[in-house]
This record gives structure tokens, C-alpha cells and sequence, in this order.
């Protein structure tokens, strides 16, 4: 049974958002209720990871919260000796991850990993998964940890890119907001609730520029960049090598 999110439902001292234990019992309705196509963006990087997936090559999930990116490329992958890595630095994450995966029988074997993107070795991926992720990890460090992924991604590998994005301008950009909390009021979300959210997690996720995401990858060295998803200020992406 899924567990409401009511996290933010009562007037409190707003923290910074962390994924501690009270996210991980509340976060596929979180998640449902705060992303739109939150299940089409799952299924279909799935389905790219599927497309994508090289033989006796690591397919990887980082940032794997409960696994949903997991278990999508799980279902999708008909190529031989594959393996999947996911990767979280939430322990409470790591651990509900696992439980929620042994639920579900495949022939492809996943290693569930808590650890630090920014010090993870890649290696020999064909698939690489990065699901509202990026826009968690601080600025500075976002080249380098993209650089890590394009050096180990095998010819023809792809990265599989999903952020929160701002608008070029202002105005755009809450028009974008505007529309998200409209989304958030719809699904039973509180003037209170969205803006104790906004409160706690505007210190810790800063969202770039569909543009900035698109020349940083292409400096980096990824030959295409498509968008194939996007609503309101939530997009996905597909970068391939």
C-alpha cells in the first residue's frame, strides 16, 4: 500500500530536504504526485535502456532511489550478460531499494550499491541512468561527474538524462513554476505543502538551462543530444557517444 506524502502538511521549521528514512516511506506518492509523466519517463528509459544495452557490458542506475529506473531497464533488456549497478548515497534508499527489487524475478543480475557519485568507478557501461539526479549534485562538480560517464561509456552508449530545468528568462521560468504548482494542487497538494517543499529543497537541488544541459554535453564530446520528454520545467533527455 502506498503511503501518503504528508511530510510538509503541518507548519514546522523547514530543514533542507535530505532522502532520509520520512522521504523513503512516502516517495513513490511524493514522486507520482510532484512530477508529471513521472511513469511514462520510467517506462521509457526502460525501453531506451533496452534499445541501448550492449552485450557483456554494466548498464547503471545512479541515483537509484527505490529502484523504478532499475526494474524498468530490468524488464526491457534482451541482451546477453548484462548487468546493472545502482547507486545511491541514502542508506535508508539503498536498503528499501533492495527489498523492493527481490520482488521481482529477472534473469538480469543488479548490485545495489550505497555510495558517492562523484567518487563511483564506472566502467565498461553501455547504459547510463541519471533520473532527477543531477540536479542534486553541486555545480561544480556536475562536468566532472558527466566527463566519468562519457569516458566509460562504450562506443554507442548512451546516457539516459532526466532534470528539473529552468527557463531562459524570468518570466518563462514562473510561467513553468506557475503550472508545476497548479500540477501539485490538482494531485491534493496545500498552498502550505508546496511552499514548505519549495522552501526545503531550493538549498539543495539547483536546476540548469535546457541549454546549459545541452552545450555541456556536446563539449563534453556526446555526437547527440535529444530531448524526448518534457512538461513543464521537468524534461528527459538522451545523449549517446
Amino acid at each position: 500500500m502506498t503511503i501518503k506524502d504528508s511530510i510538509y502538511a503541518s507548519e514546522q521549521q523547514v530543514k533542507d530536504f535530505s532522502f532520509d528514512q520520512n522521504v523513503v516511506e512516502v516517495f513513490p506518492d511524493m514522486i507520482q504526485r510532484s512530477v508529471p509523466g513521472y511513469a511514462t519517463i520510467v517506462s521509457t528509459m526502460g525501453k531506451l535502456a533496452g534499445e541501448y544495452a550492449q552485450s557483456n557490458s554494466n548498464l547503471y542506475d545512479l541515483g537509484c532511489s527505490l529502484g523504478a529506473v532499475t526494474l524498468s531497464m530490468r524488464r526491457n533488456i534482451r541482451t546477453d550478460n548484462c548487468h546493472i549497478i545502482a547507486v545511491d548515497n541514502s542508506q535508508a534508499m539503498v536498503e528499501r531499494c533492495k527489498v523492493h527489487l527481490q520482488g521481482f524475478k529477472s534473469d538480469v543480475p543488479v548490485t545495489v550499491t550505497l555510495g558517492d557519485i562523484n567518487e563511483l568507478e564506472i566502467q565498461n557501461a553501455s547504459v547510463v541512468a541519471m533520473n532527477f539526479t543531477l540536479q542534486f549534485i553541486p555545480h561544480a562538480q556536475r562536468q566532472a561527474v558527466l566527463e566519468k560517464i562519457y569516458a566509460n561509456l562504450k562506443p554507442g552508449g548512451v546516457l539516459l538524462l532526466s532534470e528539473k530545468i529552468k527557463a531562459q528568462n524570468e518570466q518563462c521560468d514562473n510561467l513553468l513554476i506557475d503550472l508545476h504548482h497548479d500540477f501539485k494542487r490538482h494531485n491534493g497538494y496545500s498552498e502550505l505543502e508546496i511552499s514548505q517543499k519549495r522552501t526545503a529543497i531550493e538549498n539543495v537541488m539547483r536546476p540548469d538551462t535546457l541549454s546549459a544541459h545541452f552545450t555541456r554535453l556536446q563539449d563534453i564530446g556526446f555526437s547527440q543530444t535529444q530531448v524526448w520528454y518534457q512538461c513543464f520545467n521537468f524534461c528527459s533527455m538522451v545523449a549517446i557517444k
